[in-house]
């Protein structure tokens, strides 16, 4: 227990490493040290709980201070790190897939002049995670809080000579300043209420805290919760993350930075607790983002993309646990996520690879003919997000219904919305295997990139630019970054093929975790119980029972109807696919007119009265004084005669109001 420091530290060292020396070190050992460092990390996080395990269910919170950070009279902050059932789940699956996405990146990074610098931000990424999950205090975690949001930023626009790529890295950074302003405040308000920022002193003065400021500190911290793991009205940055490279993607949306979102609130679940109102809320937020992403994921056409709204749709789920008070759901669901998203991401990379990095899906068509393992790999992603028992999706998501269906008042509403939700999942990602692993033709033969509809605005723009700074495969199948008809696909290295084989068998039996058959089945629940506070029940078998046979007939007809539109032809395409959708409800749109419109306008002139006013004010005082002191000079002649004649003319004025003075 004493190498708890290692879990962050290896990362780190990786870090260090190759920012000093990583040019030097070149390609591959670059992407093969910082691969080391992070399953080192795995290792050690794998021993650390085994040794906990071991300890009595009381005593398996292990804090280790490494140092005082900030000592200031009474108010010390340390530099500690909080071991415990959370921290530690949290910790295998952020650098156990992490590992998974650096093997994969050394092959789908290949050729990249930037080789070294992609390595070194990836490692740093995965120690700023690590240190948020394991810092025993609010300011700790916020130091992992904003290196996750720095890191996102570098390799959001990793390729930032092409400009859409660098404005996607800066749009991820300043939104998700916003939801830091709420961790700040929420961090404040913390401190003035227990006077501790400390987590485990907290969760001890939790339950004398009143209802209204427990519903302040939560909503403060959704706020931050909001940014980081895409809600709305936040979620914006996420698309257009796709930005960055897809092992980025993969990483962002499956292990690493939105996930941090509900692991906050779920440390904080004592005051959650009493949080009231704010429960509600946080529910009904994350419903309402589930189905809209889901929606706009139906008319996307890069596979990228379609994926990004996926995940904001998922994390949606998640939230609803949260507001649920189930909080074994929102984490069940989350590792679950971690390997099905992955594998998503990387098979889209694999696919997007070997397409002379194309990601319009529709100039895709028939690529299971070439890519038999990707497509057998995503084919086990797409039944387990799609819900589809008994993959992994299926009861991590069932889980979260069910705890939803008894939420006072409105319980059966808010699964409802769930349950659409759901559908329009198992929809999109039928469409998006249709689209890319079937179809009836190869497109790419027939569909010239001209000939294709204009993408909405925002909407596949970023992840095309990316595309061509990229390098060219290393199979050799093209040299210019454009997909002609005589292209051959191939698939990519056993470094791309081999995490992608390991996730899908993760994919597939992740539900083992938490079986709703028999509480010695309930191993996660059984792992996390004593961290958690609050924890909602789920109804009882039968009910649960029934719900699971209605939200697998709600799959069933999503994935079935998906093959009838796309596979049989049999409805139009065009009348599901409505721009509101493609343009993800005119959000993003919104916002882009009212920052490009009246905000420019507006900062404009604010610029203008601090030019005008501000400035003028202090320039025109500064004229006044020089002014005053031409007029003054002029009385400084230099010659004796005038300052005697000064002083005799002021002497004779002092007699005169003297005798006046007196007089009167």
């Amino acid at each position: 227990m004493e190498l708890i420091w290692l879990i962050p530290a290896l990362p780190v060292a990786g870090f260090v490493l190759l920012a000093a020396l990583g040019r030097r070190i070149g390609e591959p050992r670059a992407g093969a040290i910082a691969t080391l460092a992070v399953a080192g990390s795995f290792v050690a996080s794998v021993a650390i709980v085994f040794t906990l395990a071991q300890e009595p269910e009381g005593s398996r919170q292990i804090t280790q201070t490494l140092w005082t950070w900030i000592p200031a009279d009474s108010f010390q902050v340390s530099f500690g790190l909080l071991a415990d059932e959370l921290s530690l789940m949290m910790c295998l699956f952020i650098t156990g897939v992490g590992a998974l996405i650096h093997v994969y990146s050394i092959g789908y990074m290949k050729g990249d002049p930037e080789y070294a610098r992609f390595f070194t931000y990836l490692n740093l990424f995965v120690a700023s995670m690590l240190l948020l999950v394991l810092g025993d205090n609010l300011i700790l975690t916020f130091l992992g809080w904003e290196g996750v949001g720095a890191c996102s930023y570098l390799l959001i626009s990793f390729w930032f000579t092409e400009p859409a790529n660098a404005t996607a890295g800066k749009k991820a950074f300043v939104t998700n300043r916003i939801g830091d302003f709420g961790y700040m405040l929420g961090t404040f308000l913390v401190f003035v209420t227990f006077g501790t920022i400390d987590f485990l002193q907290i969760d001890a003065a939790a339950p004398g805290v009143s209802s209204g400021t427990a519903t302040v500190i939560a909503l403060l911290f959704f706020l931050a919760a909001t940014g980081k793991s895409a809600q709305l009205p936040l979620f914006v940055w996420l698309p257009d993350a796709m930005a960055g490279p897809t092992p980025v993607s993969a990483l962002i949306h499956a292990a690493t930075m939105v996930t941090s979102g509900v692991f906050l609130l779920t440390r904080l679940s004592p005051i959650l607790e009493a949080a009231g109102w704010a429960n509600d809320l946080i529910a009904w937020v994350g419903a309402v983002t589930a189905l809209l992403a889901a929606g706009a994921a139906v008319a996307q056409n890069d596979i990228k993309k379609v994926l990004a709204y996926s995940t904001v749709s998922q994390l949606g789920f998640m939230f609803i646990a949260i507001g649920s008070q189930n909080y074994v759901g929102a984490l069940f669901h989350m590792i679950t996520h971690a390997f099905f998203k992955a594998l998503l991401f990387l098979g889209a990379g694999a696919v997007i690879y070997s397409m002379a990095h194309e990601q319009d899906m529709r100039r895709y068509g028939q690529l299971r003919r070439y890519l038999p393992v990707t497509f057998a790999t995503m084919f086990i992603g797409w039944l387990a997000i799609s819900g589809i028992p008994p993959f992994s999706g299926f009861w991590s998501k069932d889980e979260i219904l069910a705890g939803s269906f008894q939420v006072k008042p409105a319980g059966q509403l808010l699964w409802v919305v769930g349950i659409i939700a759901a559908v329009l999942t198992a929809f999109y990602m039928t469409r998006l295997m249709i689209m890319t692993f079937a179809g009836g033709t190869e497109k790419w033969r027939t569909a010239a990139p001209e000939s294709l509809p204009e993408a909405p605005t925002g909407s596949d723009d970023h992840a095309d630019g990316a595309a061509a700074d990229h390098p060219a495969p290393a199979h050799g199948a093209h040299d210019d970054h454009h997909l002609t008809p005589d292209h051959t696909p191939r698939e990519p290295s056993a470094l791309m093929l081999g995490p992608l084989v390991v996730l899908a068998a993760f994919a597939a039996v992740a539900g083992l975790l938490n079986l709703p058959f028999a509480d010695q089945l309930h191993f996660l629940d059984h792992w996390v119980e004593p961290v958690l506070e609050g924890q909602s029940g789920l109804p009882p078998a039968a009910v649960q029972w029934v719900l699971a046979l209605v939200s697998i007939a709600g799959a069933s007809f999503g994935v079935l109807f998906s093959w009838r539109v796309y596979q049989r032809h049999r409805v139009d395409p065009a009348k599901i696919e409505q721009p509101v959708f493609a343009h993800a409800w005119y959000i993003d749109d919104s916002y882009a007119e009212v920052v490009g419109g009246p905000g420019e306008a507006a900062f404009q002139g604010v610029a203008d009265f601090d030019h005008n006013v501000v400035d003028g004010a202090v320039r025109g005082v500064g004229g006044v004084t020089v002014r005053a002191g031409e007029i003054t000079r002029r009385l400084q002649t230099g010659f004796v005669r005038s300052y005697a004649f000064g002083i005799g003319a002021g002497a004779l004025a002092v007699v005169v109001f003297a005798v006046v003075r007196m007089s009167l």
